[in-house]
């Protein structure tokens, strides 16, 4: 018999006698069929809850691990499948994940080997030449292109006609929102023709600083500077203040929308100003249009420039840091570069990124969130992606990311670092490698001595004045992350610079990528770093366009080329 006959059950054997005895009744055939049909689906069943068991782990992995029921137990709801496999997605993107602690431990022998080879390098060379450094060559103006100052030329005196009345305006947020605030408030009197009140300042809860204008600002400078352009008085004068019961909260706010036009004012303001003799506009935080009459924008520098000037206290302390960080930079002749950095708890928290603290920096985030804005990251509809949120450059850079940045464009272990910040998130864990790759590093902390910090301790905005101080001179300023800050910097330093000073505002969402490899080498990431430097560099001389901010771009309101004058 052929072997395919006997599988086919054709001869007599197993098979063919299997056939028969199915074919009898009464002799347990039929329990033997159904108990195999029994086996089968059961088998069948196991192998479809491994089915999806196998589907639920692969769009989980790495995202947590939990799997979501709904409310009957072990079933899983679509929705919640569909959020994980998202998430999974997008954390499988280039540049979503905080990778750059471990491309900083590859890294690391290949960045101190590079400094050790300048420094050979630089030995080698004759005594009246500088070491190897990016400091040395940072001179970025061009002849053609140097601007200087011209806000008096352009402002118009014309003799101050009687007042219409008072203006009080209410200053929130941190030291440069209220510079801002103050700014735009003499802008906005002079369109009244009102007479400013010194402005109030609003009691922040992240800021936390009960600082008043003098303690900031020298006052009396701000009045005499600003006489023949706006009347400014330091408080309201018994005589209004009595017609409305001695309580200012009795005088009209005149609630504003942000960037209102000079029109508003004039239709709506004015009216109620000439009416009671007093309005008042809290919150007052970009409430005037960013483009408004080359009057009033060289006004808005004069303020800034000239009639703003820190308090004493501030000025003397500040200058003292100046001169000990330039001779702390001996090695290249006097220079140095300053970091504005942003990684204080607030912000690590507001920004809802993730790094590599685990659980405990989840748990502390969330209670700093819950801390500083109750509720607001938790309200119906609010979706918090942190992976999205790191591609798309939105995320605070930790030191350690600033300092890799720095050795990648060229900055090497001489370069002295002055870094402006609050307090640093977990600083003795980020702050150690960026003093391992800078360790000429220095902050306001160590410039200053403790009992001459004393009397700025606990408010804010007064040591902010100080880190503004002591960035505004200095040879490169580097910008890690947004806000009123780097942006008033920016523009003073353009200001003061002939309109081209040397800032490093990286394209975070290219430099993420380059954090994102463990693999990378060395010669690679640098190429990367100073790519990303030239593309910043590019963007050095800029006029200011019609929605951008006057305080940031002076040009061509308040500058003039070559031939301007003060």
């Amino acid at each position: 018999m052929s072997v395919a006959l006997y599988a086919r059950g054709g001869g007599v054997g197993c098979g063919a006698k299997a056939a028969a005895a199915a074919r009898r009744p009464g002799r347990g055939g039929g329990g033997g069929r159904r108990r195999a049909a029994a086996v089968l689906l059961l088998l069948l069943a196991l192998a479809y809850v491994a089915g999806l068991l196998v589907f639920v782990l692969a769009g989980v992995g790495g995202v947590g691990g939990r799997v979501e029921v709904g409310r009957e137990v072990g079933v899983m709801t679509v929705a919640s499948l569909r959020r994980r496999r998202a998430a999974a997605a997008a954390a499988a993107q280039p540049g979503s994940v905080y990778r750059s602690h471990l491309v900083f431990e590859r890294l690391w022998p290949d960045i101190r080997d590079d400094a050790s080879s300048a420094s050979a390098a630089a030995s080698s060379l004759s005594s009246t030449s500088w070491r190897r450094s990016m400091l040395m060559t940072s001179h970025y103006q061009n002849p053609g292109e140097l601007w200087m100052p011209c806000v008096n030329r352009k402002l118009i005196r014309p003799e101050l006609p009687p007042s219409n009345g008072y203006l009080m305006i209410e200053a929130n947020g941190g030291l440069n929102q209220q510079r801002l605030s103050i700014c735009d408030a003499v802008a906005v009197a002079s369109l009244l023709n009102a007479t400013l009140v010194i402005p109030a300042f609003h009691f922040n809860s992240v800021w936390r600083d009960h600082s008043k204008f003098g303690d900031i600002f020298d006052e009396d400078h701000f009045i005499e500077t600003l006489k023949q352009h706006v009347r400014v008085v330091k408080e309201l004068p018994v005589d209004v203040l009595t017609r409305f019961d001695h309580n200012i909260s009795s005088i009209p706010n005149m609630r504003t929308k942000a960037y209102s036009s000079p029109n508003h004012y004039m239709q709506k303001v004015l009216p109620e100003l000439l009416e009671l003799g007093a309005v008042r506009i809290a919150p007052f935080s970009n409430r005037l249009a960013q483009s408004v009459p080359s009057n009033l924008q060289a006004l808005r520098c004069f303020v800034n420039y000239q009639a703003l000037r820190f308090a004493g206290p501030i000025r003397v302390l500040a200058e003292d840091m100046v001169e000990r960080m330039v001779k702390r930079s001996t090695l290249t002749g006097g220079k140095f570069v300053s970091v504005h950095l942003r990684f204080e708890e607030d912000m690590v928290a507001f920004s809802c990124c993730t790094y590599d603290g685990g659980l405990k920096e989840k748990t502390e985030m969330e209670n700093a969130r819950e801390r500083s804005w109750r509720g607001k990251f938790h309200r119906h509809g609010r979706v918090i992606n942190p992976e999205a949120n790191r591609r798309d450059g939105k995320c605070p850079l930790t030191p350690l990311e600033v300092g890799m940045m720095l050795r990648g464009m060229g900055f090497d272990n001489t370069t002295s670092l002055y870094v402006a910040s609050g307090k640093i998130y977990n600083a003795e864990k980020y702050m150690a490698p960026l003093r391992q790759m800078f360790p000429l590093l220095a902050t306001k902390d160590t410039l200053a001595l403790p009992e001459e910090l004393a009397e700025f301790e606990g408010h804010s905005s007064r040591l902010a004045a100080l880190d503004y101080s002591v960035c505004l001179p200095s040879e490169v300023f580097v910008t890690t992350q947004g806000g009123n800050f780097p942006h008033f910097l920016m523009g003073h330093r353009r200001y003061l610079f002939g309109g081209n000073a040397k800032t490093i505002k990286p394209d975070k969402r290219k430099l993420v990528l380059s954090f994102d490899d463990p693999n990378i080498r060395w010669n690679r990431f640098k190429r990367h770093m100073q790519d990303i430097l030239h593309h910043s560099d590019m963007r050095g001389t800029a006029l200011r366009k019609p929605n951008d901010s006057i305080y940031t771009f002076p040009m061509p309101e308040c500058m003039c080329q070559q031939d301007g004058m003060m």
